[in-house]
């Protein structure tokens, strides 16, 4: 048995709809990709069972990175399965066991409506989590993890082998409504150089299809992965012109020519949803904060 569903994760305080999915594999032992943050578990269990998951069947939980919009669920959905473990990266691990420093560091993005939008974080008990390293096998045979640094260091992509499915996380960009793959990069870890290197990997292997995080399956791999790389360049580019040239206000207008972009996909509500919460000028604020620092 092979194959996968998207579910839709629809943030309901922000009538959110299309922006940020859970991916369940169909396995002997079913399995499922980035549970998302708290404030919509409710609704991926809803889903789970739905889709005849329920609290005794889910075996495992794959990360692709400890991000809140990614991971912040984690710990309160082991309490409802407890027959579930998390595999995630060796470098992501700690902050699973105590996500304080993590949840610390989310809170001064977002502030005052840090509890609203991703809901309470919970410790992950270390003897349900299975630490990957970079060359191990995966959870069950078939489904291969993939080093894919570029959005955060530890980010790791999961290849189903047995249709082709790479289910990508932020690894292939937000593909948000059908538009061309946005380039996530917000501070402080993201690195353009390695993620230039994921890209290559991705074409090395060929995907069949992938599921992004934000947001669904895609069949055009190779576009996606064309566009995102050219993305990432025009951005690099245009963030270093502007730090050469001390143009500050550089932020705000791709924010807005971002928002002008999306808005045929999405309309222009959906847009200001989305970039309320994933902010474009923040995206902009990442490739500053790493060229200041890989001059």
């Amino acid at each position: 048995m092979s194959g996968g569903t998207c579910i839709d994760l629809v943030h309901r305080d922000l009538g959110l709809e299309g922006a940020m999915a859970s991916y369940l594999i169909e396995a002997d032992e079913p399995t499922i990709v980035d549970p998302g943050p708290t404030s919509t578990l409710d609704r991926l269990t809803a889903e789970l069972g739905r889709l005849g998951v329920g609290p005794g069947d889910l075996r495992h939980v794959l990360l692709t990175h400890i991000h809140l919009d990614h991971a912040g669920a984690t710990g309160h959905l082991l309490e409802r399965f407890p027959e579930t473990v998390v595999h995630v990266h060796e470098d992501g691990a700690p902050h699973m066991i105590d996500p304080e420093r993590l949840v610390a560091s989310t809170r001064r993005t977002f502030g005052d409506a840090h509890d609203e939008l991703w809901g309470d974080v919970k410790p992950v008990p270390a003897p349900r989590i299975r630490v990957w390293r970079p060359g191990e096998p995966g959870p069950w045979r078939g489904l291969r993890p993939l080093s894919t640094p570029g959005h955060i260091q530890h980010h790791i992509a999961y290849l189903d082998e047995r249709d082709g499915t790479l289910y990508s996380g932020d690894a292939m960009g937000n593909p948000l409504a059908g538009a061309p793959p946005l380039p996530p990069t917000p501070p402080p870890a993201v690195n353009l150089r390695a993620w230039a290197r994921t890209l290559e990997s991705i074409a090395q292997i060929a995907p069949e299809r992938f599921g992004a995080a934000h947001f669904g399956f895609r069949s055009d791999v190779e576009a996606c992965r064309m566009a995102l790389g050219r993305r990432l360049d025009a951005l690099e580019a245009r963030v270093r012109r502007a730090l050469d040239e001390g143009n500050e206000s550089d932020a705000a207008d791709y924010e807005l020519e971002v928002r002008r972009e999306l808005a045929p996909f999405m309309g222009e509500e959906g847009v200001e949803r989305y970039l309320g919460l994933f902010s474009a000028a923040n995206d902009w604020a990442g490739v500053a904060f790493y060229l200041n620092r890989n001059p």
